[in-house]
């Protein structure tokens, strides 16, 4: 059975092989997978996430215990990564008008993850104001909800795929397909996968937009220097969980490091297709 819907800013397919108790289980991923973008979507005005970014500088926010798992693995991330990997950047992709501008704020300077104060396993608060953009992270941690609520409902094997960001149990291996950074309607064979997750970071459809958004865009900001990071081949992350892959596509496209120490950490492989 194949099922897809619109979430998370792209499509959502799953697939499995299994027949018992099926569509309700894929019902509950799809549920899990609504539930991250509720919470996590910058784009939406009245997520948890933009609660966070307009209060948490003023006063302790409750969040839900998703959220917190987040930003609990952001920060590990950035901390790994010597801060390549910081969710603060979203006021840079505001102003290239990349994302909503939600609020009015004249502040020039933003803090990043680490400065999110854990209080309480579930309360935070910032020591300086937030512009946290989750979009890094957010979607490979929703397929990972995803693929728990299809193994709690006894699915054995499935396949979920989140624009590119995916996760593969269970006994089968499938066949992994990566766009052409030259071409990106030509398809290359990447190998197979079993029993665990990736994803891809490349900007091959956003030259085509650019017309769109000013001229020095990209949807990758180099949280260290604060500089857009433009590049023409494209890097894909292997890791045990989605969430790890897709976060450190980041860390390997802006250092452009295929074997960057935290790769190792998150037990995790970058593979990098060049333009040919």
């Amino acid at each position: 059975m194949i099922r897809c819907k619109p979430l998370l800013g792209t499509y959502v397919e799953i697939s499995t092989s299994d027949v018992l108790h099926t569509p309700q289980a894929i019902e509950s991923a799809f549920k899990a997978i609504a539930k991250v973008q509720a919470l996590m979507s910058f784009h939406d005005a009245r997520s948890e996430l933009s609660k966070i970014n307009t209060l948490a500088h003023l006063q302790s926010i409750s969040i839900d215990p998703w959220t917190a798992s987040v930003l609990r693995t952001a920060q590990e991330l950035h901390q790994q990564s010597n801060g390549l990997f910081n969710c603060g950047i979203g006021q840079h992709l505001v102003h290239s008008d990349l994302l909503p501008r939600h609020y009015r704020n004249e502040r020039s300077e933003f803090g990043g993850i680490e400065h999110v104060l854990f209080l309480e396993d579930h309360l935070i608060r910032s020591s300086k104001p937030l512009c946290l953009d989750l979009g890094g992270i957010a979607k490979g941690f929703a397929v990972d909800m995803a693929v728990n609520a299809l193994q709690s409902a006894g699915i054995h094997s499935a396949l979920v795929n989140a624009g590119g960001d995916m996760r593969l149990f269970g006994d089968t291996a499938k066949t992994i397909y990566l766009r052409n950074p030259c071409n990106p309607s030509a398809l290359l064979n990447a190998g197979t996968l079993q029993n665990g997750a990736m994803a891809t970071s490349g900007l091959y459809f956003a030259k085509g937009a650019r017309a769109t958004y000013k001229q020095s865009s990209s949807p990758i900001v180099n949280p260290v220097s604060q500089a857009s990071i433009h590049f023409s081949q494209s890097y894909s992350v292997i890791a045990p969980k989605c969430v790890f892959a897709d976060a450190l596509t980041k860390v390997v496209s802006i250092s452009g490091n295929t074997h960057h120490p935290c790769l190792r950490y998150f037990s995790a492989q970058s593979i990098k297709v060049p333009t040919q």
